[in-house]
């Protein structure tokens, strides 16, 4: 009789988070295709808005720059510039302007030293370092506790490592929310767009944020996972 091993927790935990994830990442991308199709009436681009945002707030030396690929803009804090994509520099649209503005807003967050954000960007090489030890300390805890007990520690360490990421996270989720209201607030009030353009701005945003909630559910996902894994491997040793 041949038996078949299933990871419940895989499948309790991991793949709910991992199925809103793909959601939440289709929904960005539908919504931006949506409002990227009809051009704004003031034929205000992407650099057009980020540009305006930054000058209203004294950021003149903050760079724009163009960035090949489709929605990989982001705000560079080291560099002290915006990169917009292809879908969003020069394009005039409702969801061009919303992202634009968004990242200006991370901007305007890195001059105003924002709390969350200043304790992303000082959590960010502990992060990476914590990512790449996680899953080898947890493997080599795992297979060494069957030599010795207090090995399982060596796991429990990358335990550890893995909740930096978690944790980093956590953090960026305000950060990112804050930047939309930003965003929105700077696109309303000096009227880039009209009221009805403005519904686009706002849904584009909210789904992007949707998918950073959902990158901490898979990221809570895991590690609640690994953590059950690690507790019923060191109960087995008992």
């Amino acid at each position: 009789m041949r038996w078949y091993y299933t990871d419940w927790t895989y499948l309790l935990l991991v793949l709910p988070a991992m199925l809103f994830a793909m959601l939440a990442s289709a929904k960005v991308n539908s919504t931006f295709r949506r409002y990227s199709q009809v051009p704004n009436r003031r034929h205000m681009t992407g650099y057009d808005a980020a540009r305006r945002v930054l000058d209203a707030h004294g950021l003149y030396h903050v760079r724009i720059e163009h960035i090949s690929g489709n929605l990989t803009d982001h705000y560079d804090p080291r560099t002290q510039v915006i990169r917009l994509s292809d879908s969003v520099y020069n394009a005039a649209t409702p969801a061009a302007v919303g992202v634009a503005a968004h990242e200006a807003g991370h901007a305007v967050q890195h001059a105003e030293n924002y709390a969350p954000l200043v304790l992303r960007n000082s959590v960010v090489k502990a992060t990476n370092i914590g990512s790449r030890l996680s899953m080898p300390l947890i493997l080599i805890g795992m297979l060494l506790s069957g030599i010795g007990r207090q090995f399982i520690y060596v796991a429990y360490i990358g335990l550890g490592c893995y909740l930096l990421c978690v944790l980093f996270q956590l953090i960026t989720l305000p950060t990112e929310f804050n930047a939309s209201r930003r965003a929105v607030a700077a696109v309303s009030g000096s009227g880039m767009l009209d009221d009805d353009e403005m519904r686009g701005v706002k849904r584009v945003l909210r789904a992007a944020a949707m998918t950073y909630v959902a990158a901490l559910a898979v990221s809570l996902a895991q590690f609640l996972r690994l953590l059950l894994i690690i507790g019923s491997n060191n109960r087995r040793r008992d």
